[in-house]
């Protein structure tokens, strides 16, 4: 059986550890005082790449689920984590149509979990308020704020940009 592999160097195993426990829904198969694993057998993984200015290396990692339920039990599991999860609804971003949450772990790594239901003519919508870069596809959520929550619906984040 093959398995991607990621293996994140983190500044808090304690605090790493818990989040990615709720993220997973599971403990850790190997648990030392420096260091922890995962073995998950879902999700499956999606990698790409892109060139669009950004300064080179891990730019975010993620779930793409494969539906709107996918994204909201997700969504619950990063509450859960304890970092500010930020929605996105109808994102245009690397030629496709999705809605998004991001959040951070405690070290700053930005983890969006997105439901894709549709294709896109650009990378990122074309917004005169926005970057044209590219880089509103993976926003700083440190500097976002969601948008009031009304029932069950949201807004896209509140950035500096859009």
């Amino acid at each position: 059986m093959n398995r991607f592999h990621v293996h994140l160097n983190v500044a808090d195993l304690a605090a790493s550890v818990s989040f990615y426990s709720q993220l997973f829904a599971a403990e850790p198969t190997v648990l030392k005082s420096d260091y922890a694993k995962w073995m998950l057998e879902d999700p499956k993984v999606n990698f790409a790449i892109s060139n669009t200015g950004r300064a080179p290396g891990v730019d975010h990692l993620g779930f793409q689920v494969e539906t709107g339920e996918g994204l909201a039990a997700i969504g619950q599991r990063l509450d859960a984590a304890g970092g500010t999860v930020v929605p996105e609804e109808a994102a245009v971003c690397c030629y496709a149509q999705s809605d998004k949450l991001w959040t951070e772990d405690p070290q700053g790594t930005r983890w969006e979990t997105f439901h894709s239901f549709g294709e896109a003519t650009t990378y990122h919508a074309a917004n005169a308020a926005c970057a044209t870069d590219g880089s509103t596809c993976t926003p700083n959520v440190a500097d976002m704020k969601p948008k009031t929550m009304s029932g069950d619906s949201c807004c896209a984040p509140q950035s500096g940009c859009c």
